[in-house]
């Protein structure tokens, strides 16, 4: 089995992107593109990372950290070339391992097949394997310089002559490396040139030079869609939403109108789940089998159990949990609560920070007041209680099974099982009064 390094360089400030966030903290899907890359290495296979970062990059460092604790982190003090940027990771390359990659955290469509495939090219004997792809139109890139199998070089397109801006296979960046000779090589690149930087692109011209075998591992133009504005990063979420859309589908979901769904990194739906238009996931969302996510509704952090129906215009927040068959209205938002089996929360309600039990129904206007200004409290409803309309139930509160709260009741006391509450002044009623109140309000309009 062979052993791998993985070093990904995340230094770039991305000034096109005209942000004051690091370029590779953009996120796709809901998860910074820097962490699509992770991922994917991950997926792979790839047993050490190393991320080299810029000065100032502690919000970087930070993500990293999150998304790869096991990841090192190396910086980059001075920008002086991709070359540079790989050395700043010296001492993991300096640790003996078989394949060393080099990848950019800004190129977040990469696959674990196209890392296999850069990585099999060494494990046939090269001992450098560069990326290549064929881009719709060359022009800008780098184009591959071949002689057979063998890369001589990469030539970028202002150097090229006019036979070599015809080559349509260019360069896409990735590079992978032998271990035992990847520093040796990376140490010879000089900065002869024009910027006085030290190019990774070099390391073709040392090897050959050596007489070292270097092949292209070619791979599909979608994955080395890099980023540098936010122009490009719009394409960028069209692609991840196209892609997993598809997947969606092909997995066993209905989408209505596809193109108005929008999905997380992380999205995870069951089998014969139905998505009407208009529908957004947020990370963090896990649905079941034959769910119904209506139109219009937006779900983050939630966990929706098989055979709910969710919306239209509903909001699950994070921390929802809907349980078997429930049902959740139109203008209905759930935030960090259970509501069990069966029951029915249909409209016009807020339930945050409470259970609603197995079979209960929530009527319309249905407020859990779990804030005080300071502190969260939880609000408990029991099993096939039934809750009134236009109820408040001030929080901490319980109510117990098979309990009937009336309608417009503001409960602060607990109730107890099988109990029926009332929280609402007794009515009253004033014969003629309606009259007399129109004719004052008459004499108030009167100029004076």
């Amino acid at each position: 089995m062979r052993e791998s390094l993985a070093v990904v360089l995340a230094a770039g400030e991305g000034t096109r992107m005209r942000s004051a966030l690091p370029k590779v903290l953009h996120r796709i899907g809901h998860l910074p593109m820097v962490g699509h890359v992770l991922k994917t290495l991950g997926s792979a296979g790839i047993d050490r990372l190393a991320v080299v970062v810029g000065p100032n990059h502690g919000a970087v460092r930070a993500a990293v950290g999150e998304l790869a604790p096991h990841a090192s982190i190396h910086m980059q003090e001075q920008r002086l070339g991709t070359a540079h940027a790989v050395l700043a990771a010296r001492p993991e390359l300096e640790h003996a391992t078989d394949d060393v990659l080099v990848v950019y955290g800004d190129t977040p469509f990469v696959t674990p097949e196209a890392i296999a495939h850069l990585r099999a090219g060494l494990a046939e004997g090269a001992s450098v394997v560069v990326a290549g792809f064929r881009p719709e139109s060359p022009k800008g890139y780098g184009r591959l310089v071949m002689e057979g199998e063998r890369l001589l070089a990469i030539r970028e397109e202002k150097d090229a002559s006019e036979a070599e801006r015809q080559i349509t296979l260019c360069n896409a960046g990735m590079m992978a490396f032998r271990g035992d000779v990847a520093l040796a090589i990376l140490d010879a690149i000089g900065s002869d040139n024009a910027q006085k930087e030290f190019y990774l692109t070099d390391a073709v011209e040392v090897a050959n030079d050596r007489g070292l075998r270097v092949d292209v591992a070619e791979i599909a133009a979608d994955e080395v869609f890099g980023i540098n504005d936010r122009v490009q990063l719009a394409g960028a979420e069209q692609l991840f939403q196209a892609q997993r859309r598809r997947a969606a589908m092909v997995e066993g979901a209905t989408l209505i109108a596809p193109e108005t769904v929008f999905f997380a990194h992380d999205t995870v739906l069951g089998r014969d789940v139905t998505i009407e238009p208009n529908v957004v996931f947020g990370p963090g969302v896990t649905v079941a089998d034959n769910v119904v996510i209506r139109a219009f509704s937006h779900i983050e952090g939630a966990q929706v159990a098989s055979g709910a129906t969710v919306g239209p215009f509903a909001r699950l927040r994070p921390g929802a949990e809907i349980g078997e068959g429930a049902h959740i209205g139109n203008f209905v938002e759930i935030k960090a609560a259970t509501v069990e089996t069966g029951a029915k929360v249909n409209h016009l309600t807020y339930i945050g920070d409470a259970r609603v039990g197995a079979k209960s129904n929530i009527g319309a206007g249905t407020v859990t007041c779990n804030y005080d200004g300071v502190n969260k409290f939880r609000t408990d409803i029991g099993a096939n209680a039934f809750i009134g309309s236009n109820s408040s139930l001030v929080a901490p509160i319980a109510i117990g099974d098979g309990a009937y709260v009336a309608s417009g009741s503001v409960l602060t006391e607990d109730v107890e099982a099988d109990a029926l509450a009332f929280g609402r002044a007794r009515q009253v009623a004033k014969p003629g009064r309606a009259a007399v109140l129109r004719e004052a309000q008459k004499d108030r309009r009167k100029p004076t």
